[in-house]
């Protein structure tokens, strides 16, 4: 992944991760299990259901350091089974 946010934000911020997922139990609790692993942290999620309660938004402010720990972020929660998209 190649972006431009050391362009656009100045190292250490937060940023709210949104996270679009299948409407399942455990999707706020992998989505928050990869941030500990990443950047650990006490975390609150905010959860809301889609309008036909199919799909789940997880948004989560997280403590991101660099360009780089921002990419991966984004690229391990897309790896979680359950999310089909990161915003």
């Amino acid at each position: 992944m190649d972006t431009r946010f050391d362009e656009l934000l100045d190292f250490p911020t937060y940023q709210t991760f949104k996270v679009m997922g299948v409407a399942d139990d455990a999707l706020p609790v992998e989505v928050i299990s990869c941030l500990q692993r990443l950047a650990p942290g006490d975390y609150t999620p905010s959860v809301k259901p889609s309008s036909k309660g199919n799909y789940h938004s997880v948004s989560v402010s997280v403590r991101v350091t660099s360009k780089e720990h921002m990419e991966e972020i984004y690229t391990e929660l897309a790896k979680i089974e359950l999310v089909r998209v990161v915003l």
